[in-house]
């Protein structure tokens, strides 16, 4: 039977509550819980070093305070609106390589077990263009093992990459997730596993199989140690929290997917619930869906938090 873990990414409290005391505190005394996905949305992590240094060190001892375990950090939403390393231009993707090596220097400093998450796409010419997909896709692929060695040198345990419901971002089907990562740790110097999120299988070049979010844990969990749970209709990656009004609209029900990593032979999942407000929400009733979120899924039994 997999063990699995309820915990939240901490993207909740991205411009609200940066403070290491305000959000450690939400996640603690209101949503009680332990395990945290830290988001680099929070803090990034290019920032000057000696302000980094301060603020992880913050970070940490407050998270320790309140009993926390910061568990991953992950690369965040405004990481993710570039081309990043896939961008057209060598000198961009020479950048986010930086980027990424001060995120795992930094995932250090929080004494979390790894980073990742989705980190690259391509440009709309270079998809449709097969030599310069496939050159840019082996770069990528290096880049990626390069990482896994940074990483691995730090004394982090794994790296992550995010499928995601673009095919311009690679792993947007299961054959293509299970492909890609067998290719990336062909050379790897630490696992590169699967971060998978439960609201991402909704591409719209997908059908049948690539569109069931229970047939991806069923297939990738055991190679997945980390799944992002959002309330979604499977139409668009939503990031709904899971109150009353959005999972009568919503097709992600716990005791399936539950009952999915179980079928999938998975030893053990830590579960993140990463649900994004828009920022004009008013900040009780964030508060209001996240409490209410993790209620719910607490109420299905054999989960840990």
């Amino acid at each position: 039977m997999s063990k699995i873990k309820l915990g939240v990414n901490n993207c909740f409290a991205v411009k609200r509550w940066p403070e290491p005391e305000e959000w450690c505190r939400i996640v603690s005394e209101e949503l009680e819980l332990r395990y945290v996905q830290f988001s680099f949305d929070i803090l990034d992590p290019r920032v000057s070093q000696p302000v980094r240094r301060k603020i992880s060190e913050r970070t940490r001892r407050v998270a320790e305070n309140y009993g926390l375990e910061i568990y991953t950090t992950f690369f965040g939403l405004a990481f993710y609106s570039f081309n990043q390393l896939l961008h057209p231009d060598i000198g961009v993707r020479q950048d986010a390589l930086r980027w990424c090596e001060e995120a795992i220097f930094m995932t250090g400093e929080l004494g979390a077990k790894g980073t990742g998450g989705p980190l690259a796409a391509l440009s709309m010419r270079d998809y449709s263009d097969p030599s310069r997909k496939e050159y840019l896709t082996e770069q990528l692929i290096e880049s990626l093992q390069y990482l896994t060695e940074i990483a691995a040198r730090e004394g982090q345990e794994f790296f992550l990459w995010e499928p995601t419901p673009l095919a311009r971002e690679i792993s947007h089907t299961i054959e293509e997730a299970r492909r890609f990562h067998a290719e990336v740790n062909r050379g790897s110097f630490l696992p590169v596993n699967l971060c998978l999120d439960v609201g991402h299988q909704c591409a719209a070049d997908t059908e049948g199989e690539d569109r069931n979010p229970y047939r991806w844990l069923k297939e990738l969990a055991p190679i997945s140690p980390v799944i992002h749970i959002q309330q979604t209709d499977g139409k668009l990656d939503r990031h709904w929290p899971f109150t009353e009004e959005f999972n009568q609209r919503g097709i992600i029900k716990p005791d399936k997917v539950i009952e999915s990593i179980g079928q999938s032979g998975a030893d053990e999942v830590y579960l993140f619930l990463e649900v994004i407000h828009p920022f004009e929400v008013d900040e009780k009733k964030v508060i209001e869906d996240m409490k209410e979120s993790i209620n719910y899924w607490k109420s299905y039994g054999d989960i840990e938090y």
